[in-house]
């Protein structure tokens, strides 16, 4: 969910930047993670805004997934997955962003997770690597600053490009 379909790390940046008078880019997290990039005093602040019980309500949906998931649906069974057990608090919020933002998920295909490895499907899109590697089907990197150093997967930039690698056979 998080880096694929919901944009987590515009927000962190929002915040962070408010908070603390910052311009950090997007460009300057490219192989790296904000934690990273940020001085190890303001790590807590950066935990605080994963916390906060509005931080994964409003997060920007990434551009063209409602519209190619839609498609996708059209052909395959969809399932979203989220490693919610890295930030526990966030169920509620997650559930209502998928909820407001894609409507046509059913809540029986909704997985919270912590190891996407328990997972018995035949792709996986994700931008962190750990999860690809525990994965036993195809695993797919969706491109993020963390992971632009990171080799040994398929990587996808965008959904157009899932769109044209899932669905440019079918008419």
């Amino acid at each position: 969910m998080d880096e694929v379909i919901a944009d987590t790390v515009a927000e962190h940046l929002v915040r962070y930047n408010r908070d603390y008078s910052g311009n950090i880019t997007k460009e300057d997290l490219r192989g790296k993670w904000i934690w990273d990039v940020v001085s190890i005093d303001r790590h807590p602040r950066l935990e605080e805004y994963l916390r906060s019980d509005d931080f994964f309500d409003v997060l920007d949906v990434i551009p063209d997934a409602q519209r190619v998931l839609k498609k996708l649906q059209q052909q395959f069974e969809v399932f979203i997955a989220s490693a919610a057990m890295e930030v526990p608090t966030s169920f509620n919020a997650k559930y209502r962003w998928l909820e407001r933002h894609f409507p046509t998920i059913p809540a029986t295909h909704i997985v919270f997770c912590g190891d996407k490895g328990i997972l018995r499907a035949d792709y996986l899109i994700d931008d962190n690597p750990r999860q690809l590697r525990r994965f036993s089907g195809t695993g797919i990197l969706y491109d993020a600053p963390h992971n632009a150093a990171v080799t040994g997967f398929r990587r996808v930039h965008n959904w157009l490009e899932i769109e044209s690698l899932f669905l440019s056979d079918i008419k």
